[in-house]
């Protein structure tokens, strides 16, 4: 099985800090994501970093949105959230479009948003335009084309998203992805 990589626009990211971890009593060093229901469930403490080793006093915690949690659940909490990874158990399930779209445009989210589990090419440009700024990406083609430099997509758009455009010529209502 190839590993995981992340991929932003800038290309992909060495020695990503964030682990997704099931929260047990205790949280493992560095930077973690945890599924929505621990995050609700964790102490202030716990979520600020307190208690951790000396000359360590912060840590970054992130949430995974599974298809079926809410987003609206953690609403008054984006403020200490440093990363919302939104999950894609399977490539035909998009309900994961519509959260991130949720957290940017309803929510005013304007932390990292991150796509993980079954990531491929042809959604990566629709993604990008629903608000994700981040790809852990394990298909082998896929992995190749962002190498290659190919994530492809299209131009031109009919409406407005989460991602600003500059309007198309000749319509107002055409954009352009940049």
């Amino acid at each position: 099985m190839t590993e995981s990589k992340v991929w932003t626009e800038q290309g992909f990211v060495a020695n990503d800090p964030w682990q997704i971890v099931e929260f047990q009593d205790e949280l493992p060093e560095g930077d973690v994501i945890v599924p929505l229901e621990a995050f609700v469930a964790l102490s202030d403490e716990q979520r600020h970093g307190v208690g951790l080793e000396p000359g360590r006093n912060t840590r970054r915690i992130g949430v995974l949105i599974s298809p079926d949690d809410e987003p609206e659940t953690i609403a008054d909490m984006l403020g200490q959230i440093a990363l919302v990874a939104i999950d894609f158990p399977k490539f035909s399930d998009g309900r994961g479009f519509s959260h991130a779209a949720m957290l940017r445009e309803q929510l005013g989210y304007g932390g990292e948003i991150r796509a993980v589990g079954d990531v491929l090419i042809d959604q990566i440009p629709l993604m990008r335009r629903v608000g994700f700024d981040s790809f852990s990406v394990k298909s082998a083609t896929t992995l190749k084309r962002l190498e290659e430099g190919r994530p492809g997509g299209i131009s031109l758009h009919y409406q407005p998203t989460a991602k600003d455009a500059q309007a198309g010529q000749g319509y107002s209502w055409r954009r352009r992805s940049a």
